[in-house]
């Protein structure tokens, strides 16, 4: 008994992340991933081969790469030393780093507002296009109801015609009756 308890546990564990994994928000939270690490591609490729050469350029030469503080200078390997790396502080590399975050951050933000403001536009028009159907459902309804109403007065006058000519010939009879027996 406990062993069907755990397998039908199993089952459900596996159906709810089979459920979850193919939900359309993950997939489409993993694309976003995927072209966003391509995107941060781009973005360091336009930091490191447009904007750095051109810092450089102003700076007389000096490559943000370069921009560094030493704490230990590197030391060569000799034949009684082994080799020591520099240990440096590497500010350039920081503020290109910096950049490239600003730039991506910039183009999320242009992209997520172009997004956004179509969006708008759309509910926007489908909330015009709903009240439209509204009114025009309204405006059907009211003529319904005219038409009704203009049916039921058709029917009311007709009904008002057939008594009155009911008391017509009623009145008529009676004449007639009254000459009869006056003969």
């Amino acid at each position: 008994m406990k062993g069907s308890n755990i397998m039908a546990k199993k089952s459900t564990f596996w159906a709810d992340f089979k459920a979850f994994i193919t939900r359309g928000n993950v997939i489409d939270m993993a694309v976003g991933v995927v072209i966003g690490a391509a995107f941060g591609a781009i973005v360091t490729g336009l930091v490191n081969y447009i904007i750095n050469p051109v810092i450089s350029l102003v700076t007389g030469g000096i490559s943000l790469e370069n921009v560094k503080t030493v704490l230990v200078p590197a030391v060569e390997a000799t034949e009684t030393t082994e080799a020591v790396a520099e240990v440096a502080i590497k500010w350039g590399l920081w503020i290109q780093t910096i950049i490239d975050f600003i730039l991506v951050a910039l183009c999320i933000f242009l992209v997520l507002r172009v997004i956004m403001k179509t969006k708008n536009i759309m509910d926007a028009k489908k909330i015009a296009a709903e009240e439209a159907k509204k009114a025009e459902e309204a405006a059907k309804a009211e003529a319904a109801k005219k038409e009704a109403e203009a049916a039921e007065a058709a029917r009311a006058a007709r009904q008002k015609e057939l008594e009155d000519s009911a008391l017509r010939q009623e009145k008529l009879l009676a004449e007639i009756k009254e000459i009869l027996k006056n003969k």
